[in-house]
């Protein structure tokens, strides 16, 4: 394929790569290759585990060091995700959370429309070995999964980068025939809404309706996917918060 050429982080906004725990600095490397190859410039890696920087992500890379060199890692995907609007979360495996699934193109055609329109957007990949966890996708809006042999579904991650990626590139930003009009709100971060959901568990704690010990991890996941498909606005997340402080007060003054 001959020898690349090092090149600067694309200028255009685009959507951040998150590598969730990846294992293997050459998977890294080459995964910051094949986003540069399409126009992508944000990676972010959660906990990886080798630590940062690794020499083996430099070497795969072939060139695209400024990727690398930007990276930024997070204890957290929550802290990794804090300043995105809108999350999708690649994964090859039928979960117990109920969420949207989109392929790859379409995920890429919303993406442009919402990066287009001034959105922070985010897309997650899994460890090599285990993927995404459950408490890692209730983060997500969307599930980003990739159609492939059914019997043979296996992807080295710097391949569903690629894969991501390229469809990105080949999306154009006209023509979509949905825009959602939110006036003078804006939509809520992925932060705003990891403040609403401490609000809400903590009431939900008070009030004993968590009070099953081996049933409130999966109650608390399925609370979250449902309000991060709701997308909210600031303003509605506000709103929420209010609800329920109201709520809560009213039962303690009667």
């Amino acid at each position: 394929m001959g020898r690349p050429n090092k090149s600067d982080i694309p200028e255009a906004p685009a959507p951040a790569i998150v590598l969730v725990r990846p294992q293997l600095g050459e998977n890294i490397g080459m995964a910051a290759r094949a986003m540069l190859n399409c126009g992508l410039g944000e990676l972010r890696l959660v906990a990886p585990r080798d630590g940062w920087p690794n020499p083996a992500a430099q070497r795969a890379a072939s060139g695209a060091d400024a990727v690398l060199e930007a990276a930024r890692v997070f204890d957290s995907v929550a802290d990794a995700v804090s300043d995105m609007t809108r999350v999708f979360a690649t994964t090859a495996r039928h979960r117990e959370l109920t969420q949207r699934v989109v392929g790859p193109r379409r995920a890429a055609a919303e993406l442009r429309q919402r990066v287009t329109s001034g959105e922070r957007c985010a897309v997650l990949f899994g460890a090599e070995r285990t993927g995404l966890h459950n408490d890692d996708l209730v983060w997500a809006d969307t599930v980003l999964s990739i159609p492939l042999n059914p019997d043979f579904s296996s992807l080295n991650v710097a391949q569903a980068v690629l894969l991501v990626a390229y469809e990105w590139s080949q999306a154009s930003a006209s023509g979509e025939d949905e825009t959602l009009v939110t006036n003078t709100a804006r939509p809520a971060t992925k932060a705003e809404l990891a403040n609403l959901f401490a609000h809400l568990e903590r009431e939900l704690d008070e009030s004993g309706f968590l009070r099953v010990p081996e049933k409130r991890p999966d109650m608390v996941r399925n609370m979250r996917a449902m309000l991060q498909r709701a997308s909210p606005t600031d303003q509605e997340v506000n709103t929420f918060h209010g609800i329920i402080s109201y709520l809560v007060s009213k039962k303690r003054r009667g």
